[in-house]
C-alpha cells in the first residue's frame, strides 16, 4: 500500500519558501503591493491635511483665534504723523550761456594772420581776438597822410598870398577883387586839407575794424577761425562769448509747476556726470506754454563755475514753499504696475494695501502727497512678502 504525504509550507518558513520558486515570487509581490498601498494612503492623508490648512486659512474661522495669533508673522510698523517740509520741484533742462555774444567780421575781411585767444579763455572788452592782414591798407594810410601834407602846403601858400595882398591893398596896388579871389583860394586849400584828413581817418577806422575785438568781457565758448583762413563780412561767427561768464539752465516744467514758482526763487543745479551742486535763481519764467508737450521754460541764472558747460544736461531742484505731509522711509514705499502703495495694519491686525502719491525725496525720506493721514500703522519693511488680508502681529519701530 502506497501512502502519500502532503506537505504544506507555512508562511514565513524560509526553508519551504526557498525550495518553492512559485511561493517566493508570490510573497515578494504581496510585499510590493503592501508598500504601494501604504504610500498612496500617506499621500492622500498629506493632501487632505494641506487642503484643510488652506481652507481654514481662507475662512479664518476654522482655526481658533489663539492659534492664529500665535502663528501670525511679526512686522515692524511706523506711524509717520505729519511733518512740515520745504516743497520742491524737480526738473531737467539744458545749460547755456545766459547772454551769448556771437562775434564775426565787421569790416571787409581778409586773410587772418593771428588768433591770440582760444576757447575757454577769459577776455576783456576791446581785446583783440583775431588780426587780419593789413599790408595793403597800411600803404593806403601812408598815401592819405601824404595827401594831407600836399593839401596843407597848398593851404599855407594860399594863406601867404592872401597876407601879402592885404598889405598891398592899403597902398592901392591890389584891388579888392584880387583880395576876394585870394581869400577863396585860401579857403579851398584849407577845405582840401580837411578832406584829406577825413579820408585818412576813414582809412584808419577801416583798418581798425580788420582786428576782431571782444565786444564785452566774458568767457570764450567757441573759436571757429584759424590763422591763414580768409574771412569776410558774410562769414559765420568766428567766436562765441558768454558775457561775464554767466550761465543759465533752461528747465522744462509743466503748467502746475510753473504756476507754483516765481522770479527770484532759489534752485539747486546738478549737472549730469557730477555730484556737485550749484546754486542758482529763477530770473525768468516763460510767458507761453508749448502746445506739443504742454510745458514751459524756467530760466535759472548761474554764476560762472567750473563744471557748468553750455549744452550739457542738468537737474534742477527748485524750492516751491512748504508743505505738511507724512514722510516715510524708502523701505516702506512699494510699487507695481498699478503705482506706488504702502501696506498698513488696520484695526483687525490685518495687512491692507493703501495706494499713495509720492512727492519729493528728502534726507528724511519720501514725502507722501496723497493717500495717508499720518495716523496709520505702516509696515516699515518686508511689505512685499505680506499678503493683503493676512493677520500679523506688530511692533513699533525704534526711534532713530
Amino acid at each position: 500500500m502506497n501512502y502519500e504525504t502532503r506537505v504544506t509550507a507555512e508562511k514565513g518558513d524560509p526553508i519551504a519558501v526557498g525550495f518553492d520558486p512559485d511561493a517566493e515570487e508570490y510573497e515578494s509581490k504581496r510585499r510590493s503591493d503592501r508598500r504601494k498601498v501604504l504610500i498612496i494612503a500617506g499621500l492622500l492623508v498629506l493632501g487632505l491635511a494641506i487642503a484643510a490648512f488652506f481652507v481654514m486659512r481662507s475662512n479664518g474661522t476654522a482655526t481658533p483665534a489663539g492659534d492664529e495669533n500665535a502663528q501670525a508673522p511679526t512686522v515692524t510698523v511706523i506711524t509717520p504723523g505729519r511733518t512740515t517740509v520745504e516743497g520742491q520741484i524737480t526738473a531737467t533742462g539744458t545749460l547755456s550761456a545766459r547772454r551769448e555774444m556771437p562775434v564775426g567780421v565787421v569790416g571787409e575781411g581778409g586773410r587772418v594772420v593771428s588768433v591770440p585767444v582760444d576757447a575757454g579763455d577769459w577776455v576783456r572788452q576791446g581785446q583783440v581776438l583775431a588780426s587780419i592782414d593789413q599790408s595793403v591798407q597800411s600803404q593806403q594810410v601812408q598815401s592819405a597822410g601824404a595827401q594831407i601834407q600836399v593839401a596843407q602846403a597848398d593851404a599855407d601858400l594860399a594863406q601867404a598870398n592872401l597876407d601879402r595882398a592885404l598889405q598891398l591893398v592899403e597902398r592901392g596896388f591890389v584891388s579888392t577883387a584880387d583880395v576876394d579871389r585870394l581869400t577863396a583860394t585860401r579857403d579851398a586849400a584849407v577845405a582840401r586839407v580837411r578832406v584829406a584828413q577825413a579820408q585818412l581817418g576813414e582809412l584808419r577806422a577801416r583798418n581798425a575794424r580788420l582786428n576782431i575785438l571782444a565786444p564785452a568781457s566774458g568767457y570764450v565758448l567757441e573759436r571757429n577761425v584759424e590763422p591763414g583762413q580768409t574771412v569776410s563780412a558774410g562769414s559765420p561767427a568766428l567766436f562765441r562769448i558768454a558775457r561775464g561768464g554767466e550761465m543759465e539752465l533752461l528747465a522744462r516744467l509743466n503748467e502746475d509747476s510753473l504756476s507754483s514758482i516765481s522770479v527770484g526763487t532759489s534752485a539747486k543745479i546738478r549737472p549730469v556726470g557730477t555730484d556737485k551742486l550749484f546754486t542758482g535763481q529763477v530770473w525768468q519764467i516763460s510767458p507761453t506754454i508749448d502746445e506739443q508737450d504742454r510745458q514751459g521754460t524756467a530760466r535759472i541764472a548761474l554764476s560762472y563755475a567750473e563744471g557748468l558747460r553750455p549744452g550739457g544736461f542738468a537737474t534742477a531742484t527748485i524750492a516751491s514753499g512748504t508743505v505738511v505731509a507724512p514722510i516715510l522711509p524708502e523701505s516702506a514705499v512699494l510699487s507695481d504696475r498699478e503705482g506706488a502703495y504702502v501696506l498698513i495694519v488696520n484695526g483687525e491686525d490685518k495687512a491692507e494695501r493703501r495706494p499713495v502719491v509720492t512727492g519729493t525725496v528728502t534726507s528724511q525720506g519720501i514725502v507722501i502727497a496723497e493717500g495717508l493721514t499720518g495716523s496709520e500703522r505702516v509696515v516699515l519693511r518686508a511689505g512685499g512678502f505680506l499678503t493683503e488680508g493676512e493677520t500679523v502681529k506688530t511692533q513699533m519701530a525704534e526711534a532713530d
